[in-house]
């Protein structure tokens, strides 16, 4: 049986105010010419597949347009919600998407409930158990968040998570391929620093053997990097679909293409690249050479983040970056010495955690721990306001 694991499209997305969802078009059309052309039995797609809840009318079209021509070309998708995802949404549109052949889960669901998702393809049955994203407040009752603290309340959500998992894997059959997929965070993974962070450590980081090790091949989204995850079963995260932000600047995206046979585990997949229409890219250099770097860059097809060492602040320096390479340039970091050393002892501008600060304050200020509810209702304000300055940027 051969599949293509894919995950983590963020279709409506945004960088400093550009829209990358043609971007993700582009991608898309290429993952569909492949789908066909290695005649495949089935595209899972682990996840995060829009970029906010209530995503823009266009980026809706991109997806159900990618769903219409996999139903033309009679390949199955199987699909879940992650934590960019709305879950009631997906459970809604269930029933129509189905009609493309799309099989879409929503919010985590038992053996009984329909967690365990099988169906015949050209090449014998597949059996899919399904974990979409479940937040602690999908786990955790209300008595849980009142009289738990917090490192009580990340023990009994990871306790009730494998619950979860271990109920999907008793569904799987001797005569299926048995595949998981889930939109989780595994510890260890290597990051690419634009996943929603406080998804991604503490409470959310699980640890990798409480994937179930009887499945033949494992399929993660969430984490934006494609890397394998050194457990017993052969465990991947696909990583994004573009580069979605400059911590992947210049990183190789695609898809993982997997031949699995009954009763055995998955061969080793292979990775697919697929170009990136508008690839990004960091440009590092100094006041002395800047033009000298930059002018190269002006045939760059993509976007551009130049970071740029100097000794003091300089007028308009800015203008004329983007005199020689126009609106390929997103964002000038100006580094200095004098800051750069203060910033290894407070905050890594690169690594700045709203999330984390937040909580600091709670501590710091008024003597408690806030409860993660209350944190999770501060990250969604918080990427609403961004996404409002990077939209109007």
């Amino acid at each position: 049986m051969r599949l293509i694991h894919t995950s983590d499209w963020h279709l409506g997305r945004h960088l400093k105010g550009k829209d990358r969802t043609p971007e993700i078009e582009f991608a898309l059309q290429e993952l569909l010419r492949q789908a066909k052309e290695l005649e495949v039995d089935a595209v899972l797609i682990a996840g995060d597949i829009f970029e906010t809840p209530n995503p823009p009318s266009e980026a809706e079209r991109v997806a159900y347009q990618f769903f219409e021509g996999l139903r033309t070309a009679q390949i199955p998708a199987i699909a879940i919600a992650g934590n960019h995802d709305s879950a009631s949404r997906f459970d809604g549109i269930a029933n129509l998407v189905s009609l493309a052949g799309v099989h879409i889960l929503g919010k985590p669901r038992s053996v009984k409930q329909g967690g365990l998702i099988s169906l015949e393809t050209p090449n014998g049955r597949l059996c899919i158990a399904a974990m979409p994203f479940a937040s602690e407040r999908r786990l955790l009752t209300v008595e849980n968040l009142w009289t738990m603290n917090e490192l009580e309340q990340i023990g009994n959500y990871k306790e009730r998570l494998s619950k979860c998992l271990n109920n999907l894997a008793s569904g799987f059959q001797d005569d299926s391929v048995n595949i998981f997929m889930a939109h989780l965070t595994i510890d260890g993974a290597r990051l690419a620093n634009s996943e929603a962070r406080h998804h991604t450590k503490e409470t959310y980081a699980l640890a990798g053997q409480s994937l179930p090790a009887e499945a033949q091949y494992i399929a993660l989204g969430h984490i934006h990097k494609s890397q394998e995850i050194p457990i017993a079963a052969p465990t991947y995260y696909s990583g994004s679909l573009i580069q979605v932000d400059f911590g992947e600047a210049e990183e190789d995206k695609g898809f993982y293409l997997i031949n699995v046979e009954l009763g055995t585990p998955a061969k080793k997949p292979e990775f697919i690249s697929i170009p990136c229409e508008k690839p990004l890219k960091i440009v590092e250099c100094e006041l002395s050479d800047y033009e000298e770097k930059l002018e190269p860059q002006r045939n760059h097809p993509g976007y551009l983040k130049v970071i740029i060492n100097l000794q003091t602040p300089q007028i308009g320096l800015a203008d004329k970056i983007r005199k020689i390479c126009g609106d390929k340039v997103l964002q000038i970091e100006p580094r200095f010495p004098e800051v750069e050393s203060k910033r290894e002892k407070s905050v890594n501008r690169e690594q700045f955690d709203p999330v984390e600060e937040f909580k600091r304050y709670f501590q710091e200020e008024l003597n408690t721990t806030p409860p993660l509810a209350v944190v999770a209702k501060f990250e969604e304000l918080y990427k609403e306001i961004k996404e409002n300055q990077d939209a109007t940027a």
